[in-house]
């Protein structure tokens, strides 16, 4: 019975991935324009104009790198999902705890190994 409870459970965290990363594809190409060069054709926009874009632009590049590191984690985690180590430390090996997994389903490390893999 706890195995089946078990691969309930990671069947529903997989599906929250699966939806995690369809969410992050989609908003793909608005990210992409937004992180666009700026053009700073001093005749049509002004000086502060041209600051609030080139913020803007630097903000959605950051948003974009942090958008491919969370699809890293995602991939990683249905990989783990897939091959039966999903929801155990990748330090340690012990069972990550489900409160963790539902705050990141992303998470690969106990919280015990990763504050000290952060610390």
């Amino acid at each position: 019975m706890a195995d089946s409870t078990e691969h309930q459970d990671i069947q529903c965290f997989r599906e929250r991935l699966l939806r995690m990363r369809a969410e992050i594809l989609e908003l793909k190409g608005a990210r992409d324009d937004s992180a666009a060069t700026v053009h700073l054709d001093q005749s049509s926009v002004g000086r502060l104009s041209r600051m609030d874009a080139l913020q803007q632009q630097a903000m959605a590049q950051n948003n974009q790198r942090r958008a491919v590191q969370t699809l890293g984690r995602i991939e990683v985690a249905l990989r783990r999902c897939d091959d039966g180590s999903y929801g155990f430390c990748i330090d340690c090996d012990e069972p990550i705890d489900p409160r963790r997994l539902n705050l990141d389903p992303t998470a690969a490390r106990c919280i015990r190994c990763a504050e000290a893999h952060d610390g």
